[in-house]
């Protein structure tokens, strides 16, 4: 049988592209972190390897640091305000190969990731002060990974919203490790709490810089 040009060039990009997409998928990818709102313990452009597999089968835990679809793909009062439909599945998984976001209309907020830590699960009875300080179940939760609080007046004005209320069934609260400079669940329009489907992975593993390796606190 005589080779065929066409696929001796294309089937071993079309294989690698299709194990590409498969494990970033569904076994693991990496991320970078591209803001402050994880600080101190996660720094801008640290690298981070993401698994999938885990909470396809449970629930997350307190402190875990996950990765998930942007509100503006879920929440209900963001997409009302959108101009045009969500967009694709196939768009946003373009978007997620290197270089692509580039091409003119094709990145969309929709297919963001975030990243931030769950501090409370369903069934929990969670209040946020307008300093940032988290309280579970009426109990004050000390959080060794958060150093940078909201600043409070005088009078006991914050730009930080708080938050009084329970979890409900099948989703989680996250919020960001820097309370003063973070977009998390405190701010969304359509609501505090994360549907568990919209988790993509956790964040399991820091792998650059190099004086840094080391597993993720939770």
């Amino acid at each position: 049988m005589e080779p065929d040009p066409f696929w001796d060039f294309w089937g071993p990009l079309l294989l690698t592209l299709s194990l590409y997409t498969g494990i970033r998928h569904f076994i693991a990818e990496a991320r970078y972190i591209p803001s402050g709102s994880m600080l101190p313990g996660l720094q801008v452009n640290d690298r981070l390897l993401v698994e999938k597999m885990t909470l396809r089968n449970r629930s997350p835990n307190r402190g875990e640091i996950i990765v998930f679809n942007s509100p503006n793909a879920f929440d209900s009062q963001l997409i009302s305000k959108r101009k045009k439909g969500l967009p694709s599945t196939l768009q946003c998984v373009l978007v997620g190969f290197p270089l692509m976001n580039i091409i003119p209309g094709l990145a969309d907020p929709a297919c963001d990731d975030y990243i931030k830590r769950v501090v409370a699960i369903e069934g929990d009875k969670v209040s946020v002060n307008s300093k940032g300080e988290l309280f579970l179940n009426g109990v004050f939760k000390k959080e060794n990974y958060v150093t940078n609080y909201c600043q409070v007046d005088r009078t006991g004005f914050s730009i930080c919203k708080t938050l009084n209320q329970m979890v409900p069934k099948g989703h989680v609260l996250v919020l960001g490790d820097n309370r003063r400079n973070s977009w998390d669940s405190r701010f969304w329009p359509g609501g505090p709490f994360l549907p568990e489907r919209e988790i993509l992975g956790r964040a399991i593993w820091r792998f650059w810089p190099l004086n840094r390796l080391g597993q993720l606190d939770s």
